[in-house]
C-alpha cells in the first residue's frame, strides 16, 4: 500500500512543484493542474477501498433497508460509467432495464448496490482496449412471495484473465499482471469488496474470462418488493436558483477547509458567518435574529462541540426558528453509519469530503428554494 498511496500522491506533489517554475506559461498551469486533479482522485478511489475494505473485515459496515427505485439506480450508474467509457474510446450498451424488472421499487442498500456494480463496470473499462465493448443487461431471475432475485450480465471486450488467476480475483490486493498498478491504477481490492457486499446481501456472482478475448460477469442479489411512492421531484430537476443573497452558517475548524468552503459560497454571492467550533456556531445562530440564516453547513469532527453536539444544540435551543433551519454536514465521516448518525442529530443532508461543488449548491438550493432572500 506505501507504493499505492505514494504514487499519486508523488504525482500531485510534482505536479506543484512544476507549476512554481512555470508560473508564466498558462497553457503548461493548466495542464499541470488537470495532472495532478487526476492524480487526486486516483489517491481518493485508493482511499474509498481501502477504508471500505477495513471496515468490511472488522464487520463495522451498516446496510441500509430503505425502499428506492432500482431501475433509477441502474440509470444512474450506467450513466457514470457512459461518460468513463467514452473518455477511452469504449462502447457501452445497455437494454432497458424497465423492460425486464416486474418490480423496479425494492427494500435494500442502495449505497451498497451502486458500490458493487461501479467496481465491476469501472473495471470493464479499466481493463478493456480503446474500440471495445460493455454490454449490460439486467433481469428479473425469479420471485417469492415478496422476495424477488434480480440478475445483472456484464461483459466486456477486455484483456481478460488467466484460469490460475480467476482462483484469486477477490483475494485482497490480488493482481493478475505485475504491472497492473502501473499501467492500470488499479488497487486488487474492487472485486474483493464487490465479493465481500455480496455475501453480505446473500447474492452470488459468477466470473467466466478468458484472456485476450474479455469478461463476462453474471450477478445476482435478492431485494423484499417495496411499495411505488409518490414521484420526488430529484435535486436534478430544481430550478437553477440564484443564491446571491442567502445567508449561510459554515462551522469548520480546519482552517484551510474553511478558507475553500467559504470562497465556493462567495463566489456563488452568499453571505458566509464563519466558526471555529460547534460551540461558536450555536452562539451565532442564537445571537441573530429568527429566519437570519437560511442553513447551517456543519462539519462534524471539531473541537470544544462537535458537529453532532453543536446539531442537537440548535434544534433544542427553543428559538422559533431552531426546528426548521436546514442544518448540512459537510464531513470527512463517509459512510451509511456516519450518514445515519448526522440524521439522528437532526440534521437534514450528508455531504461527504473532499466537497463536491455542483451537490453542495445543489444540496443548498434544494432546502432554500423558495425563501424571498435567495430570489
Amino acid at each position: 500500500m506505501s507504493h499505492d498511496i505514494r504514487t499519486p500522491l508523488n504525482g500531485i506533489i510534482g505536479y506543484l512543484d512544476l507549476e512554481d517554475g512555470n508560473l508564466q506559461n498558462q497553457e503548461l498551469l493548466l495542464q499541470y493542474r488537470k495532472n495532478a486533479r487526476v492524480a487526486a482522485n486516483h489517491l481518493l478511489s485508493l482511499i474509498n477501498d481501502v477504508l471500505n475494505m477495513s471496515k468490511l473485515e472488522d464487520d463495522k459496515v451498516e446496510f441500509a433497508h430503505e425502499a428506492f427505485d432500482l431501475c433509477e439506480l441502474a440509470g444512474d450508474i450506467l450513466a457514470l460509467t457512459e461518460i468513463h467509457a467514452k473518455e477511452t474510446g469504449i462502447t457501452l450498451q445497455h437494454s432497458d432495464c424497465s423492460m425486464n424488472i416486474l418490480h423496479p421499487y425494492v427494500y435494500g442498500s442502495p449505497l451498497h448496490v451502486r458500490q458493487i456494480f461501479v467496481n465491476i463496470l469501472n473495471n470493464a473499462v479499466k481493463y478493456n482496449r480503446p474500440g471495445g465493448t460493455i454490454s449490460c443487461k439486467m433481469e428479473t431471475e425469479k420471485q417469492e412471495g415478496n422476495r424477488i432475485w434480480y440478475s445483472c450480465t456484464i461483459q466486456d471486450t477486455g484483456i481478460g484473465m488467466k484460469p490460475e488467476f480467476l482462483k484469486h480475483l477477490f483475494d485482497p490486493f490480488a493482481q493478475e499482471k505485475v504491472d497492473a498498478r502501473s499501467v492500470y491504477h488499479g488497487t486488487g481490492l474492487g472485486m474483493a469488496i464487490v465479493k465481500e457486499l455480496l455475501d453480505r446481501m446473500d447474492g452470488t456472482i459468477q466470473i467466466d474470462s478468458v484472456e485476450n478475448q474479455g469478461t463476462t460477469i453474471h450477478v445476482v442479489i435478492p431485494f423484499e418488493i417495496a411499495e411505488e411512492p409518490a414521484v420526488v421531484q430529484e435535486m436534478s430537476e430544481l430550478p437553477k436558483e440564484n443564491l446571491s443573497g442567502c445567508r449561510i452558517l459554515l462551522a469548520e475548524d480546519n482552517e484551510l477547509n474553511r478558507e475553500i468552503a467559504a470562497f465556493l459560497l462567495k463566489d456563488e454571492g452568499i453571505s458566509v458567518t464563519e466558526a471555529e467550533d460547534g460551540q461558536q456556531a450555536v452562539e451565532c445562530f442564537l445571537k441573530m435574529p429568527e429566519g437570519y440564516y437560511d442553513a447551517v453547513l456543519m462539519d462534524i469532527m471539531m473541537p470544544v462541540m462537535d458537529g453532532y453536539q453543536a446539531a442537537r444544540a440548535i434544534r433544542g435551543s427553543g428559538k422559533k426558528d431552531a426546528e426548521m433551519i436546514p442544518i448540512i454536514a459537510i464531513t470527512a465521516n463517509a459512510f451509511a453509519e456516519d450518514k445515519r448518525k448526522t440524521m439522528e442529530a437532526g440534521m437534514d443532508a450528508h455531504l461527504s469530503k473532499p466537497l463536491n461543488v455542483q451537490e453542495l449548491m445543489d444540496t443548498i438550493r434544494k432546502f432554500c428554494a423558495g425563501k424571498q432572500i435567495c430570489q
